[in-house]
């Protein structure tokens, strides 16, 4: 039985405790904030409540081996509810349409909708991303991350490299498949879902529309911050002890190898092995000492682009919209202005300050859901555009006096002129940015996904689950396989596997 530490409670951390913990390991979730869950937050306030995180689950299946492998399995623990449609989209020139929750249904929808042939072209797309995710599921997102040797798994069949295409982009691999610019934008928005520019991530990205609509899209009544909570009450259940209000100020290292952390209070919790939820920029660069041997690992992530981070607005809202989708997107007459400006003028995001998006395009989640408001006549939404991450001096001060109520009142304009005029019925409103972002959860400039998927080699520059420290591995959106729920469950599931049981 080995003594594990696992820093940070969200829900990487969580899983990979409640796994550790379910084969006989002495676990500790050591939490700075003063509750589990980290991005998978929740805000309450006089009756309206608000998932301040993800919105969404897709590949329940994941969930679902991570509570089968540690006990009664999810259906006996957590509701989960199949959303159809899946998502609405409204166009800048007016168009609309919403697509079906189960995928047979989406041809005949986006026909009807967008013109004929367009439900043949989607198809067309989603067999390629199809071919893509069996071809990349096992070897890439459920095995430890290996350099070369990740690739030369996939070049062993050299059908599946083609299947791939290593050397295309995902705008690039759309463009040959989609004809119409409606249906390459919502393409282009899989791209955001790891806080990356569709113009620079790689192809294998269509793998993440594949598997929303294959599998369904999902939401949690109550709210996804009962996943976490159901999470650490499994690692619990199994024996782990999760503290909270407990920030890890330094990673021990002694003798070459991982022994334990320091709390910010001065308290030494020692361990056999440390496994850290928090994102592997902060890991590398201040919580290991400088001694520690990961000179490799720092400089390359030197080399990647940080993800993007979210501007969100909590709306109160007096009224219901009669016909109002889980799940609407609001898309701009221009989207590579939207990338340029996250991503720093110019083409392709080179070449500039990174900026707030002056016609961003806006997300809005308002779940029917009598948890999230106070009575039948109100509801709760979640507005989020994609912002720059918190950078002052060289990018975006969020902080700056003003700038995140006057980009707050640009949001509700936009929305206003975009078909959804709420501003005289909002009761009140909460405004959090990048900046917000980064304090509460410890995530630089706000970044949501750690690094983005710019760049043929992003995934394989990404931090390794295993680090080259011993006794030290990485869990979370920051390392392999990447940001998302599914993928930082899939990152627990791996660290498992490498610790083994006791």
């Amino acid at each position: 039985m080995a003594r594990v530490v696992v820093v940070g409670a969200g829900l990487g951390g969580l899983a990979a405790a409640a796994r550790l913990a379910a084969t006989g390991h002495a676990v500790t979730v050591l939490e700075q904030a003063p509750q589990v869950g980290g991005k998978l937050g929740w805000y309450a306030r006089d009756g309206h409540g608000f998932d301040t995180g993800p919105s969404l689950v897709t590949l329940p299946q994941v969930l679902e081996d991570l509570f089968v492998a540690t006990g009664a399995p999810l259906s006996e623990v957590l509701p989960l509810q199949r959303l159809d449609p899946a998502v609405a989209y409204r166009f800048a020139d007016g168009t609309t349409t919403a697509l079906p929750g189960h995928r047979d249904d989406i041809p005949a929808r986006l026909d009807a909708d967008l013109g004929p042939g367009s439900g043949a072209q989607w198809t067309a797309l989603l067999t390629r991303a199809e071919a893509m995710w069996r071809a990349t599921e096992q070897p890439f997102l459920r095995t430890p991350l290996a350099g070369a040797a990740t690739l030369a798994r996939l070049a062993r069949n050299t059908a599946d490299l083609r299947t791939v295409a290593p050397g295309r982009t995902l705008r690039g691999l759309g463009h040959r498949y989609l004809t119409d610019p409606r249906l390459r934008m919502l393409l282009d928005r899989y791209a955001t879902y790891s806080g990356s520019d569709p113009r620079r991530a790689p192809a294998a990205l269509l793998t993440v529309p594949y598997a929303e609509q294959a599998f369904g899209s999902w939401y949690v009544p109550g709210g996804l911050r009962r996943l976490p909570e159901a999470v650490a009450a499994r690692a619990v259940e199994r024996g782990a002890v999760v503290r909270t209000g407990a920030a890890v100020s330094e990673v021990l290292v002694t003798a070459g190898r991982a022994t334990g952390v320091r709390l910010a209070d001065g308290e030494v919790v020692p361990a056999d092995v440390v496994v850290c939820n928090a994102d592997a920029t902060s890991l590398y660069g201040s919580l290991l000492p400088p001694h520690a041997p990961v000179r490799r690992v720092r400089a390359a992530l030197r080399r990647v682009t940080p993800s993007s981070s979210g501007f969100v607005l909590l709306l109160a809202l007096r009224g219901r919209t009669p016909g109002l989708a889980h799940h609407t997107v609001l898309f701009p007459t221009d989207y590579d202005a939207e990338f340029d400006a996250l991503f720093g003028g110019g083409r392709f995001g080179r070449g500039g300050p990174s900026r707030p998006v002056a016609d961003p395009t806006v997300y809005v989640s308002a779940p029917d859901d009598p948890a999230t408001r106070p009575d039948a006549d109100s509801e709760s939404w979640f507005v989020l555009v994609n912002a720059p991450r918190h950078e002052p001096g060289t990018g975006v001060d969020w902080t700056a006096p003003g700038l995140a109520d006057r980009y707050a009142d640009q949001v509700l304009a936009t929305m206003a002129a975009r078909g959804l005029d709420v501003r005289d019925r909002v009761r009140w409103r909460v405004v959090r940015t990048p900046a917000d972002l980064e304090r509460e959860t410890a995530s630089p400039g706000g970044s949501i996904y750690g690094t983005s998927s710019n760049g043929a080699r992003a995934a394989f520059l990404r931090p390794a689950n295993a680090a080259r420290l011993p006794g030290l591995f990485l869990v979370g959106g920051s390392a392999h396989p990447g940001g998302g729920l599914p993928l930082v469950t899939l990152s627990a599931e791996i660290v498992s596997g490498l610790i083994g049981p006791a």
